[in-house]
C-alpha cells in the first residue's frame, strides 16, 4: 500500500510482504498473466510491461525459478485466466484520496466488496475520475542505501547512463524517477551493477497530499489500507495520504 514511494512507505509494505509471500505472488502472478495475454508475448526482453511486472516480482524476493515457470505456464496457455482490469476511485478519512486497481474474474462481487470497505471505514467510493486527476502515473525505482554506502556521484552517472529521467537521495534509499514503460529496464541495469533493488514499478504519484491529525481517522485509514490489501482481488492501492515516517 502505497501513497507515494517514500521509504517509511516502501519499508511498511515490503515488510508486510516479506510476511506474506504467498499472497504478494499470487497478486503479481495475476498481474503477469493478463499482461502476457493482453500483449501476446511471454518474453520480457521484447515485452516491457511484463518486463517491469518480472523486476516487480524479483524487487519482492519471489524466486526466478517461480517466475520462470509461470512464464513457460503462461506462454504455453495452461493457466486460466478470466480476469479482468477494474480501478475504483473514492475518499477516505476527511477526504483521502484513493484508488484501487483490481484484477478480477467476478466485477459485481469486487464492486460490492471495495464498496464496503469504504462505507465501514469513514469513506466514500466515487465515480470513475473523481481523483485520479490528482495523481500522475510515473516509474519508480527504489534503491537501498540503508547503510548509506551508495556513492553519489557514481550513482548519478549509473542511473543517468540506466536511461532514468531524475533520482533523489532520500533517508536510507535512493529514489529514482522514469518514463513508466522503462522502469524494468531501469531497474534491470542498476541491479546488474549491483544496487539492491527493493521496488520497481510504474506507480500513481500524487500531486497533493493530506494530513490526519484526528486520531479516529487515522485508525480507519489505516484499516481501509490493510482491508485492502488482503482483498485477492485488489493488486494496487494510490493514495495521497501524507503518512508519518
Amino acid at each position: 500500500m502505497s501513497g507515494h514511494s517514500k521509504w517509511s512507505t516502501i519499508k511498511r509494505k515490503k515488510g508486510e510482504k516479506d510476511g506474506a509471500r504467498a499472497k504478494v505472488f499470487t497478486k503479481i502472478s495475476r498481474e503477469i498473466l493478463v499482461c502476457i495475454k493482453e500483449t501476446g508475448s511471454a518474453d520480457p526482453a521484447n515485452n516491457s510491461r511484463l518486463a517491469t511486472l518480472v523486476q516487480k516480482a524479483k524487487a519482492n524476493n519471489i524466486p526466478n525459478d517461480n517466475i520462470d515457470r509461470l512464464l513457460k505456464k503462461a506462454a504455453g496457455g495452461s493457466e486460466k485466466n478470466d480476469y479482468e482490469n477494474c480501478v475504483y476511485e473514492g475518499y477516505g478519512p476527511n477526504g483521502v484520496a484513493v484508488i484501487v486497481e483490481c484484477l478480477t474474474d467476478n466485477r459485481n462481487r469486487t464492486a460490492g466488496e471495495i464498496r464496503h470497505y469504504f462505507d465501514k471505514f469513514g469513506g466514500n467510493l466515487g465515480a470513475s475520475g473523481c481523483v485520479s486527476f490528482m495523481f500522475s502515473l510515473k516509474g519508480i525505482v527504489v534503491l537501498n542505501n540503508e547503510d548509506g554506502n551508495i556513492d553519489e556521484d557514481k550513482a548519478m552517472e549509473d542511473i543517468l547512463e540506466s536511461g532514468a529521467d531524475d533520482f533523489s537521495f532520500e533517508d536510507g534509499c535512493v529514489e529514482i524517477t522514469t518514463d513508466p514503460s522503462e522502469v524494468g529496464k531501469v531497474a534491470e541495469a542498476l541491479a546488474a551493477l549491483g544496487y539492491e533493488v527493493i521496488s520497481a514499478e510504474a506507480e500513481q504519484v500524487p500531486s497533493t497530499y493530506t494530513k490526519l491529525t484526528d486520531e479516529e481517522h487515522i485508525k480507519k485509514m489505516g484499516l481501509l489500507l490493510e482491508t485492502l490489501d488482503d482483498n485477492d482481488d485488489v493488486q494496487n492501492v494510490w493514495h495521497n495520504w501524507e503518512m508519518d515516517e
